[in-house]
């Protein structure tokens, strides 16, 4: 079996699990993903999960024409693994050690905090014979900065609130904005060298 055979198995299951792991905490939040429905969407870690998810299928669907996928749909499997490598390593550094790992690995999010991330990478690591580009590095960072464009507007538009009914869900504005855009600038630093890592270890 190839290794365009062996990713369209895997992008088929992350497909799968990533619909399945959203459905679960759609209807019952689970661990440090407090709110359900459609309000867990405000989730960095449940919008980069879906973004991998639409990544996929979007990878699928190119393959059809001549049995490659094209270079956009290589792109946007290369920014989505950063995305949820993103959600990885915050919990694994930072959110584990605070809250608890078995917290973190609750019901759906055991696939959104570390089993689809863990394939994103290892699919592009592995599995990708596509050369990712400097610039492609750069784009990584998108994900992390249209995030946090929105979290940031939201809190300044809407106002910041108070617990549990706060816009400020992640607490980055604890310590007011300079040091909220800060964290914003740190995730979008770590996202990039997510990508560099990435393509460093990359064997095309």
């Amino acid at each position: 079996m190839n290794r365009t055979s062996i990713r369209k198995i895997l992008n088929i299951i992350l497909v799968i699990t990533v619909a399945g792991s959203w459905i679960s905490i759609f209807f019952s939040a689970s661990g440090t993903l407090m709110h359900n429905g459609i309000n867990s969407l405000k989730y960095f870690t449940v919008l980069s999960n879906l973004f991998e998810g639409v990544a996929s299928v979007i990878w699928l669907v190119s393959t059809q024409k001549n049995g490659r996928a094209s270079d956009r749909a290589e792109l946007l499997k290369y920014i989505a693994a950063a995305a949820v490598g993103l959600t990885c390593v915050t919990v694994l550094v930072f959110l584990g050690p605070l809250y608890g790992y078995p917290a973190m690995f609750a019901g759906g999010s055991l696939y959104m905090h570390l089993l689809t991330p863990l394939a994103a990478i290892a699919e592009i690591i592995f599995l990708s014979d596509h050369e990712y580009t400097r610039r492609d590095n750069r784009l990584v960072v998108l994900s992390p900065l249209i995030y946090g464009v929105f979290y940031l507007g939201n809190n300044i538009i809407n106002g910041i609130g108070e617990w549990p009914d706060t816009n400020d869900w992640y607490l980055f504005l604890a310590w007011g904005y300079p040091v909220g855009i800060l964290i914003f600038a740190v995730i979008c630093v770590v996202t990039w060298f997510l990508g560099l890592a990435m393509r460093k270890l990359h064997r095309p």
